[in-house]
């Protein structure tokens, strides 16, 4: 190996139509627009709810914020009778009006 050389570096953070393996993938089987798709404009947000007691509690919040446009994903770490951080992953900006109405309506606050 001639280290004399500088090295062919692929940016794994743009955001370009090329796949972070190369323009046309790779021999690890994700294609271009399977890395285009993990790197579109995605948006993660966290509060904190309060409230939260068990794990039916994280499941009328899951089911709410999941109804909300563009709601991917929701993850809750419960902290029973305190106050519980809940990371929700979207395609893009939520409204945080939305965000509170969806927690108030499973019967829960956001802990400010």
């Amino acid at each position: 190996m001639d280290l004399s050389k500088p090295l062919d570096l692929i940016d794994v953070t743009r955001s370009d139509s090329a796949g972070v393996c190369g323009p046309d993938g790779c021999g690890c089987g994700h294609g271009a627009e399977a890395a285009t798709e993990a790197s579109a404009s995605a948006v993660s947000t966290e509060i904190g709810v309060a409230g939260m007691t068990c794990s039916h509690c994280v499941s009328s919040v899951t089911e709410e914020l999941s109804e909300l446009p563009g709601v991917e994903s929701v993850a809750v770490d419960l902290v029973a009778g305190g106050v519980s951080r809940v990371s929700i992953g979207a395609s893009g900006p939520l409204d945080p009006a939305a965000v509170r109405a969806a927690i108030e309506e499973a019967g829960y606050s956001l802990a400010e």
